[in-house]
């Protein structure tokens, strides 16, 4: 039985997806942010009715959103969401995009859902977790990969512009000739993957922890380990992730920032 935490997720993310999906490769407004990154009124509406679900459901809970902001964010309990991760990729009508709620009690990352709900010729993908509770995808519980050796694994990497300025760059370098593979499959896609023993491991460098706070509780609850580059805990203030499947989180020690 679902928690009434995850209940609410599920329902606001459902609300969200019909949202996104009535929108999607249609014509929308899109504007852009200071940072050059793009903001539509689809990205707003569905930020607006996970809120409204989440709020009505628990009206002592903080709130802190991609688009609107935050509020009362020193309640015991936080959500973070961000309505469209991959923004870019809705824009220009591709389905690496997905909607990401995550819940934090007390400073401690407890739940989180990821639902693409484009993926998979528009069949849709939703994967969750809490603590403790194992990571989900319908039925299925995830496990990472048991894979111990760089020159069997797969490395995913997205994000990468801030490694890329640093002395770091030439030690990936150095690691990519090891691997048995290097993909780039970014976003949501990844860390689906990671979670389901598909891939190996991770690495991004120009993050916020809207983009990555539940899918740090999916791998985590799948069996991974989700970190910083510099193998520190995730928190509101990371901008780096090192994901893995555990057994490999030693081998990209040399990337740490």
């Amino acid at each position: 039985m679902n928690s009434p935490f995850l209940s609410a997720a599920l329902e606001a993310a459902e609300v969200a997806s019909e949202i996104i999906r009535k929108a999607y490769r249609g014509n929308f407004d899109v504007q852009y942010k200071s940072d050059a990154s793009p903001v539509t009124e689809v990205d707003v509406a569905s930020e607006q009715a996970i809120k409204a679900v989440l709020q009505a459901r628990f009206p002592e809970h903080g709130f802190f959103g991609e688009e609107t902001g935050k509020s009362n964010q020193d309640a015991e309990y936080l959500w973070l969401v961000d309505p469209i991760d991959g923004t870019k990729a809705f824009v220009r009508g591709y389905p690496m995009f997905s909607i990401q709620i995550a819940l934090m009690h007390k400073g401690e990352l407890v739940l989180g859902l990821s639902s693409a709900p484009c993926w998979n010729g528009g069949a849709g993908e939703t994967v969750w977790a809490e603590k403790g509770k194992g990571a989900w995808l319908g039925e299925e519980r995830l496990q990472v990969s048991s894979i111990d050796s760089l020159a069997r694994a797969t490395l995913s990497t997205g994000n990468l512009a801030r490694l890329a300025r640093s002395p770091q760059w030439s030690e990936l370098g150095r690691l990519i000739p090891q691997l048995h593979r290097i993909r780039g499959y970014a976003d949501f896609v990844h860390y689906h993957l990671l979670a389901s023993g598909r891939i190996d491991a991770v690495v991004e460098s120009d993050v916020n922890i809207l983009d990555i706070a539940a899918l740090t509780v999916i791998v985590r609850e799948a069996g991974g380990i989700f970190t910083d580059l510099n193998g520190q805990p995730v928190g509101l203030e990371t901008t780096t992730v090192l994901a893995s499947n555990g057994r490999l989180h030693e081998a990209f020690a040399g990337l740490a920032l």
